[in-house]
């Protein structure tokens, strides 16, 4: 029962436990009145009172206890399933349970039986959320902070925001991380990330510096991993996307993409790609300095793992629907409401946009991948990274040695 709810409740009986001796005492027509008066203060029957005053106000225990529905086993099993996710919410998980449950018994990560699949199959949200309430984990979400550029080049690019319920995949939200730490002098890493509005599907690279030679690379390189053309992108205002070599490239490597830009100062134009700048950028590295060629290629191998594990294995939510009405203080609310819980991989399997043989190929690779060693590999890669030296005062950095191998795969994986 909801604590408003036990609250009240109490001071309901506490009241009708003061009225009650005065009311037993009285005659027929101040009882008529008392009873009136106290519909109203309670919200009871006129029959439920009479009830209650002329009997024991005093809560009688259960008979028998209500006991648990899922046992250490469920806890067990979310345990590692929570793991293997990344400690994501009791909504994003709860529909994906049985599916990784299935993969990481492959994996050898957990032992199922069929009880426990039918368990995990049908325990709702709310319960997956107070359990992991028992095995919470820390977490911590650290500010992210970047410049913002003046540049010419935009004037000619209309200022709109990509709609929240876009339904077709390729429209991307795009932005630069900065990790030059407390001082903004001299080149140091930036990841370039976007994300797709449709499906929540993310692609980052980190780059030594913001020169053209730098950004154009790692352009390249996302646009040779993605597995879906892009269709339009639309970047904040900063200089860094926004200049004539640029402008230049994407039309280029995507003919017919439409190009659009945020208004200057409104986070929230970039809202999708704002919120993944925190979670799967600052989340991990903070406000540490990256500035070494070392640093940038860990980066982008730590970065090559994350794209598999968070397209194919974090389930995302999407809002599905916005209701303004009006509450009792005549004030204009919104209420929102999400679907449920699904990767981007799915998600974009959903649209269409992949054939029937490429579902079929990434579907067979991602059931053969271990996620929960994924996820382990992932952490490993970031402590050696945080461990690794920056660059020493006074010794020049060249950035072409942070330039990605445009030859390899775009996976850090072997597919």
């Amino acid at each position: 029962m909801p604590t408003e709810k036990l609250m009240a409740l109490k001071a309901r009986n506490l009241h009708l436990k003061n009225e009650q001796k005065i009311y037993q005492k009285a005659n027929r027509q101040k009882k008529g009145e008392m009873l009136t008066l106290l519909e109203e203060v309670t919200g009871l029957g006129r029959k439920r009172l009479i009830s209650k005053l002329g009997g024991d106000l005093e809560g009688q225990p259960r008979r028998k206890q209500r006991g648990r529905s899922y046992g250490p086993g469920v806890d067990d099993a979310l345990r590692v399933i929570w793991e293997a996710f990344d400690y994501i919410s009791a909504e994003r998980l709860t529909p994906s349970l049985v599916r990784m449950a299935q993969n990481l018994a492959q994996h050898g990560e957990l032992t199922v039986t069929p009880k426990l699949l039918e368990q995990l199959g049908r325990i709702s949200i709310a319960t997956v959320g107070r359990i992991l309430k028992r095995i919470h984990q820390d977490d911590f979400r650290l500010p992210r902070s970047g410049p913002q550029e003046a540049n010419r080049a935009r004037q000619a690019v209309p200022m709109e925001r990509i709609a929240w319920n876009e339904p077709e995949p390729g429209h991307f939200e795009a932005d630069l991380v900065h990790h030059g730490g407390s001082s903004s002098k001299g080149d140091y890493v930036h990841t370039i990330q976007i994300i797709d509005v449709a499906t929540g599907w993310s692609e980052r690279v980190a780059v030594l510096g913001r020169s053209y030679v730098v950004m154009e690379n790692g352009f390249q390189y996302i646009s040779q991993r993605l597995i879906f053309p892009v269709r339009e992108l639309h970047p904040d205002n900063g200089s860094e996307f926004f200049n004539h070599h640029m402008l230049a490239f994407w039309p280029n490597c995507f003919p017919g993409l439409k190009l659009s830009r945020s208004r200057p100062w409104e986070k929230n134009d970039n809202r999708f790609v704002e919120q993944k700048n925190d979670t799967l950028v600052r989340r991990y590295f903070g406000d540490q300095r990256f500035d070494t060629a070392a640093q940038t290629q860990a980066m982008n191998e730590l970065y090559d793992q994350m794209w598999f594990y968070y397209n194919f294995f974090q389930p995302v939510m999407r809002l599905k629907e916005k209701i303004v009405f009006t509450d009792q203080q005549s004030k204009k609310r919104m209420r929102r409401r999400f679907d449920n819980a699904q990767t981007p991989f799915e998600r974009l399997c959903v649209t269409g946009v992949l054939s029937s043989e490429e579902q079929a190929r990434w579907c067979a690779y991602r059931d053969s991948v271990n996620p929960r060693q994924l996820r382990r590999t992932i952490y490993a890669q970031i402590d050696s990274l945080s461990r690794m030296p920056g660059a020493q005062v006074g010794v020049p950095v060249d950035v072409r040695d942070a330039l990605i191998d445009l030859s390899r795969k775009g996976v850090g994986l072997a597919v």
